[in-house]
């Protein structure tokens, strides 16, 4: 029996899941209203720069959700979905709206956002393709989302606050002293955590620095660096950054959807892997 693995597009997935299904979420710039990747990191950019607005984003509906299910399960299938945290949005429990008319759907709530949200959607594929059924494919992700180490650096705090992911005088000090804060991804919350001061590639390739050094047990299989179009050189200092703390590291470079972008803005990057080696105890 197939199971089919089925995540949202604020995973930023990119290429690698081929098999497994994205459904978009909505972006709203203004009077403008389109999926995820209708919508593109650019149009955003050029939307605040002529508005000052930044956009809005819309969970997927329980319809769309049954819809994809009915799909899936049309043959007897079985599917897991790996939702963005329901911490940041309404999509988890909109799916297990939907998954109540689909016995052989499964909902996980990942509790991360972007790359982290990827690393278990792939983790999930990987099991499917062993034979694998829902229930336990289920089972196992919700038992290493613990292993994921998610944390980013933004070049501004102004889409973070008016999307409510900060308070107001956080987003002031940082804007007025020219602060870069580094996020921090806990338990399905983003919390501030180190400062950097200076210009851009100074600061975000420290932050690298500091992430990295936290790290002590790396999975190489897939290391997600996800980013909100800094200056190339930028993301070259980082990779190699990666490269020393792990040689063997499959590093994924990836530009966030528009989803990620509408709660970051320009210029960001995340580090996002697993730290468990590798070696989840679930497969043990």
């Amino acid at each position: 029996m197939k199971t089919t693995i089925i995540t949202d597009s604020a995973s930023d997935l990119g290429g690698e899941g081929r098999g497994i299904i994205v459904i978009p979420l909505t972006v709203l710039l203004g009077e403008r209203e389109g999926a995820d990747g209708e919508i593109t990191p650019d149009d955003i950019y050029a939307y605040f720069a002529e508005t000052g607005r930044t956009p809005k984003t819309a969970a997927i509906s329980p319809e769309r959700f049954e819809r994809v299910f009915a799909e899936v399960t049309a043959d007897g299938g079985e599917a897991v979905y790996i939702s963005i945290a329901s911490t940041m949005s309404a999509c988890y429990g909109n799916a297990r709206l939907a998954a109540q008319n689909y016995p052989g759907v499964r909902v996980v709530d990942s509790g991360w956002l972007s790359g982290g949200i990827a690393l278990l959607a792939l983790y999930a594929e990987e099991l499917a393709g062993r034979g694998l059924g829902a229930d336990e494919i289920a089972a196992r992700v919700e038992a290493r989302k613990s292993a994921v180490r998610l944390s980013l650096i933004v070049d501004t705090m102004t889409f973070l606050h008016r999307g409510g992911r900060c308070g107001s005088l956080a987003a002031f000090v940082a804007g007025v002293l020219k602060i870069r804060p580094s996020i921090v991804m806990t338990d399905g919350k983003l919390t501030v955590g180190r400062k950097y001061i200076g210009p851009a590639r100074r600061a975000l390739t420290k932050y690298a620095a500091d992430a990295l050094a936290a790290a002590d047990n790396i999975d190489p299989a897939y290391f997600y660096l996800v980013h909100t179009s800094p200056k190339r050189e930028i993301l070259d200092e980082t990779e190699a950054l990666i490269r020393a703390a792990r040689p063997d590291a499959n590093i994924i470079e990836r530009v966030a959807g528009a989803t990620i972008t509408s709660h970051t803005g320009r210029g960001g990057i995340a580090l996002i892997y697993f730290n468990d080696g590798g070696n989840p105890h679930t497969d043990e």
